[in-house]
């Protein structure tokens, strides 16, 4: 091992800097936010159709429904370890195009242990509910915060704050808590839109495609950003 002195012009503090800014410049050109926002929201979205004709809806005379999500206890699972497996394959092929390394992995098993566990305890939940009688009178709203946070909508934002930590990404961060104070507490609870087996499931649609528009509309805006930092 050598060791080379510092110049006799040369400032350490100035130094310090030059090598304070070039890794930060390594930490941005190893984001790929947008490309990762982009795959969510086309998966968010891609799923619509797959919600609407799978699920089950029985509506009885009196005007009562009892619905199944087949059609999303499908399709989710598979989608998103798809979703993960992508964003994930986009982020090593940047990096090795770039001779950098890439920190995606911790990301990657995040959302595939989110895949597995999250909906695992959906099933619980609605696997209790339906043994178990509802109480009369309104469902306190910590239940649906706790209903929507096991969705893959809220799945998709947990992820995304293991993303933000691992770039260092502040942006991301302030966009992944306003996504979660949107899908957790804004979005609407009930859409009553037609008839009982097209309100049930425009319940669920209208949801599912404001979170993909907001994922679209955050990778676009991280890819303009990007172009702009450039």
């Amino acid at each position: 091992m050598t060791t080379e002195s510092v110049p006799a012009g040369g400032d350490p503090r100035r130094l310090l800097s030059d090598v304070r800014a070039l890794a930060h410049r390594v930490r941005l050109d190893q984001r790929l936010t947008w490309a990762a926002l982009l795959v969510l929201a086309a998966v968010t979205l891609v799923g619509i159709p797959f919600d609407w004709f799978g699920m089950k809806v029985n509506c009885q005379p009196d005007g009562s429904c009892e619905f199944a999500r087949r059609g999303m206890l499908y399709y989710w699972p598979p989608a998103m370890l798809l979703a993960y497996g992508i964003i994930a394959f986009c982020y090593v092929r940047a990096a090795r195009a770039r001779g950098l390394g890439t920190r995606v992995l911790p990301y990657a098993i995040t959302g595939a242990a989110t895949t597995v566990v999250f909906p695992a305890a959906w099933l619980a939940m609605s696997i209790y509910l339906s043994s178990h009688p509802v109480p009369e009178g309104p469902l306190p709203y910590w239940w649906f915060v706790l209903d929507r946070l096991v969705m893959p909508w809220g799945m998709i934002g947990v992820t995304l704050l293991v993303l933000a930590w691992l770039e260092r990404n502040v942006a991301l961060l302030l966009f992944t808590l306003a996504y979660l104070a949107l899908v957790l507490l804004a979005l609407p609870l009930n859409v009553g839109i037609g008839p009982p087996k097209w309100g049930i499931r425009a319940q669920f649609l209208v949801p599912q495609l404001i979170v993909g528009v907001v994922l679209l509309l955050g990778a676009v805006g991280f890819r303009a950003a990007r172009r702009r930092n450039r």
